[in-house]
């Protein structure tokens, strides 16, 4: 059975996820839904030049893995945000090289393409040594944390969802990054309270 065209908001995520399991076209709700959101992330912590590959992963593992879903540990929303934070594990190299790149770019060098605009969004914020400094010093966790909340926009008991951990300790790790942050740009907050 095809997914009827115009079905966003329809079905809850659940189940979209749970039907599925027997009408597989239906995953394709999901990726509707959440392709532009995920797309953002990705291209936020990754940069865009293979950021619709890594979407495309994440949706690959999530739909590989629905039968495994369990709404009782959080949204689909956050467990999509999960899985596409352990995408970007696999490339932390590229990021650390990415903010590398940044940190030695001057912000009028920086091109802004149609697909860039995103990037350019991160780009802008980096292009400030000390804070590029700050993010490459943070722990990987801490950085996961910093980068669900910043872009990928979500709360406290989202990221905990989508990492797998307790909310305290998202709210442990994001008070030790906005300390850090803070202290790499001389006292100034360069995250917003979710």
């Amino acid at each position: 059975m095809a997914a009827p065209p115009d079905a966003r908001g329809v079905l809850e995520d659940h189940t979209v996820v749970e039907r599925s399991r027997d009408e597989p076209d239906l995953f394709a709700l999901l990726y509707d839904r959440y392709f532009g959101d995920l797309y953002r992330y990705l291209a936020a912590r990754l940069g865009s030049e293979h950021t619709e590959d890594l979407v495309a992963d994440t949706f690959l593992i999530a739909f590989n893995s629905r039968n495994t879903y369990d709404p009782e540990r959080g949204a689909v929303r956050s467990w999509l945000y999960g899985i596409a934070t352990n995408v970007v594990a696999r490339h932390r190299r590229r990021e650390g090289r990415r903010l590398n790149a940044l940190s030695k770019m001057a912000p009028e060098a920086m091109t802004e393409g149609h697909e860039d605009r995103v990037t350019t969004r991160l780009a802008a914020m980096a292009s400030r040594p000390e804070l590029v400094h700050g993010i490459k010093e943070l722990s990987d966790g801490d950085r996961d944390v910093v980068f669900l909340m910043v872009f990928g926009g979500l709360g406290y008991e989202e990221i905990a969802a989508a990492l797998d951990i307790p909310v305290g300790t998202v709210g442990s790790r994001a008070n030790r990054a906005r300390r850090k942050l803070r202290n790499a740009l001389g006292d100034v907050n360069p995250m917003k309270e979710r």
